[in-house]
């Protein structure tokens, strides 16, 4: 019987996209639900912006792109990464790829061997444990739960290293949980790793300029530390332009080198007029950046006042990204009569199916306390979707 590869047996699906596509046929049969399951900013790309991309087809744009991106672009990440974060990089140690999710995967398949073991602090964005085991890796979890801010300090670090670590992934600000690293939490880090021959750090800041504590801080900044970090970035968040699909990693040049010789085999260059807006993004004013961000900032206080205000749920405070990671397991043995909850996954599924609220489960992040939404929506949908929460919590006996 013809079946599909190991390869993909080891993976799991998305659980964020199977939870929003749960949603969307709800609605479909006619059900008003309120879709917090998805990070994605409910803003529309600014209009300067979209307007590069409009002269670039005026400009015919139309033809394959150079696989690591465009000269142009990656000067002005080039710039950007110097401005704004005080570090100096060359043309050739900037790959730009198919959104930051392709930015991610090419570090890991370009630096993972069969066996290697990559250190994962949960909770984690979905996707970086099944990343991993598709290249053979061995994803380690290292559990930095709601009472210390969900950081993992160097100390855990320390203890999960082992001769065959290869790579650190950190994500600040964190999806799932939005919590932040300081500039001492990312030295105190950088100097477990400085300690251990061939020891990288990939670092996800696509939401950095999500930040509501002032700087943003990279790990690369570090004596030492820029030839062991992969800084991942791009405009998906802070530009809301998830769907243009324009990522990039800066890296030391040897990394570059791998991962655009990957790139060159399985998708090639990314779409020329996202590149030039991507750009425009880069270049042009930044106003509506610091716009989106407060709004961000707003929506924040909002439903992390409301969110207290349910007895039965611990809240922390995110510090950026537009999540909020709520602690849930006190309802674990609770009964409507009809639903019993005995984990995150069917808490989140009685918020869906009776609450008509889509958030994402925390066995889906490695944390099974706690369960995800996403506040990157209106606060009209904010309030609605906290008082239906409320309410059906509120049967749980």
């Amino acid at each position: 019987m013809a079946q599909l590869s190991n390869r993909l047996t080891r993976l799991a699906p998305s659980a964020t996209l199977a939870m929003s596509q749960k949603s969307s046929e709800m609605k479909a049969q006619g059900i008003d639900v309120i879709n917090m399951s998805v990070g994605e900013p409910d803003f529309n790309t600014p209009e300067h912006i979209k307007n590069a991309a409009k002269k670039a087809i005026d400009d015919n744009y139309s033809k394959y792109s150079p696989v690591p991106g465009y000269a142009d672009l990656r000067k002005a990440i080039v710039e950007k990464l110097k401005n704004e974060n005080h570090l100096d990089y060359d043309l050739s140690e900037i790959l730009v790829s198919n959104g930051a999710k392709q930015s991610v995967c090419n570090t890991i398949m370009a630096l993972i061997n069969d066996g290697d073991e990559v250190i994962i602090p949960a909770p984690y964005w979905v996707s970086y444990p099944q990343m991993v085991k598709l290249a053979g890796g061995v994803p380690v979890i290292v559990n930095a739960g709601f009472e210390q801010n969900f950081k993992m300090t160097p100390e855990q670090l320390e203890a999960a290293i082992t001769p065959k670590t290869r790579m650190l992934i950190i994500c600040s600000p964190s999806n799932p949980t939005g919590s932040v690293y300081s500039k001492e939490e990312l030295e105190g880090l950088a100097n477990v790793i400085k300690r251990h021959d061939d020891l990288f750090v990939l670092a996800d800041e696509i939401y950095e300029h999500i930040n509501y504590i002032g700087k943003h801080q990279s790990i690369a900044q570090f004596p030492g530390m820029k030839e062991r970090s992969i800084i991942v970035n791009g405009v998906s968040k802070a530009y809301a332009m998830t769907g243009w699909r324009i990522g990039f990693i800066a890296a030391p040049e040897w990394i570059v080198k791998g991962c655009n010789k990957l790139q060159g085999q399985y998708t090639s260059g990314a779409c020329s007029v996202s590149q030039k807006a991507a750009e425009a993004a880069y270049v042009l004013s930044q106003e509506c950046v610091e716009t989106m961000r407060e709004a961000f900032e707003r929506r924040r206080d909002l439903i992390v006042k409301l969110a207290k205000d349910i007895p039965g749920l611990d809240v922390n405070v995110p510090e950026g990204a537009f999540y909020l990671f709520p602690k849930c397991s006190s309802f674990y043995g609770k009964t409507d009569g009809t639903y019993t909850i005995n984990n995150s996954t069917d808490f989140s599924l009685y918020l869906l199916e009776v609450g008509h609220v889509a958030t994402v489960s925390g066995d889906a992040f490695g944390d099974p306390e706690c369960f995800r939404m996403s506040y990157a929506t209106s606060d009209d949908n904010i309030k609605e979707a906290m008082k239906r929460i409320k309410e059906v919590t509120s049967k749980l006996k």
